[in-house]
Parts: structure tokens; sequence; C-alpha cells
């Protein structure tokens, strides 16, 4: 046991370093629970610092400890769970103020054009210092009231018959990407920050 524990203590300070720090994935009434549980699993094997969900209906607890304990969300990434950050909101507008108040920038998901500037994934930039990102519900994509609150609108670029992918596999493409790009950031700024007291050095 203690031999397990001290595993799981060294993976913990392995990855630290490349958690994105600052970075929220936002899930805005989403329909169907083992999504989330799909959604957190991406989140967590990316190194996504926390899950927003806004949840109008109520049909999550309040406290995450008591949402790990719900077999429709952890039978499909019992250990993600375990080891991720979760926040619960019963509205929209309460996740908005609550992001504001943090001073995060939102950039909403969506297949088609919305809002004033659209952006193609590969082509944005995401590496201000904290940034939401927000996922739509299955069916009606995001609110417009998160689309008037965001600075920009990401898409996928698709080019198949389907122009529409599920909730799992859009989070983990666009999370990738920005992941891919905020770690690449943290690097340089680290290394720019060492840069005079190594040159002085040499």
């Amino acid at each position: 046991m203690e031999e397990n524990k001290s595993q799981v203590r060294q993976r913990a300070d392995e990855i630290k370093p490349y958690k994105c720090k600052n970075l929220i994935a936002v899930l805005e009434n989403p329909m169907d629970i083992k999504n989330i549980g799909t959604v957190i699993r991406n989140v967590n094997a990316l190194g996504v610092e926390k899950t927003y969900i806004v949840d109008s209906r109520k049909s999550l607890p309040d406290d995450w400890e008591e949402m790990r304990e719900r077999k429709s969300l952890s039978k499909t990434s019992v250990s993600a769970i375990k080891w991720s950050f979760v926040k619960r909101f019963n509205s929209t507008e309460d996740c908005l103020k609550h992001l504001e108040k943090n001073r995060f920038t939102s950039v909403v998901t969506s297949p088609h054009i919305k809002g004033k500037r659209n952006e193609i994934l590969h082509e944005a930039d995401y590496t201000m210092p904290r940034l939401a990102v927000w996922f739509g519900n299955e069916s009606r994509g995001v609110s417009d009231e998160v689309v008037e609150a965001s600075d920009f609108c990401v898409s996928i670029p698709m080019f198949g018959m389907i122009e529409s992918l599920n909730l799992g596999t859009t989070t983990g493409i666009v999370l990738y990407e920005i992941t891919k790009q905020r770690r690449a950031y943290q690097e340089k700024y680290k290394r720019a920050n060492r840069g005079p007291n190594k040159s002085k050095s040499e």
C-alpha cells in the first residue's frame, strides 16, 4: 500500500510542470451524464487545470465528492474523476460572473460561425494568461449569452459529409491544440526567466 502511494506521489510530481495553469474547460448544460465522464478523462489526460459544469437542470450534486460517487460518471472514467477538480454552476450567468471576476478570457467552440470573430482551431492564439474554453449542449451548442461574452469562436476544420462531432471527440481535439500551445508558451516563458542567470555563468 505504501509503495502504491509513493508511486502515485512520484507520478503527481512528474506531471506537475506540464499542467496547463489557469486553463478551464466549461461544459454548458450537457445532456448526457456519460459525456461528462469522457470530457473529464480528456481534461485530466491533457493537463487542463479544471472543469466547470453549468447544470441548470440540477442533475448533478453540488459537492464534487458526491459527484465522484455517481456510477454514471465514474463508470466512464473512474481514475480521471478521482484526480480532477470540477465545479458546478446553476446557470450560465453565474459561471460567466465567476470567470469575469477572476479575469478569465472566454472562447467558445462551434462548427458554425458565431459571434464577431471566428478562428480555425490551429490558427488561433490561446496563450492569454487565463482562459476558459466553452463547449455547448450536444444538440443546441453554446448559448447566445456565452457567445456574446466570448472573445472569439473556434471551429474544427472538417472535410467529411458529417459536419459535427460528439462532445468527447470535440473536447479531445480542441483541448489537445490549446494545451500544446500553452505548454510550449509556459516552457518558453520559464526559459526566458532562466536566461540571464544562465548567461552570467557561461
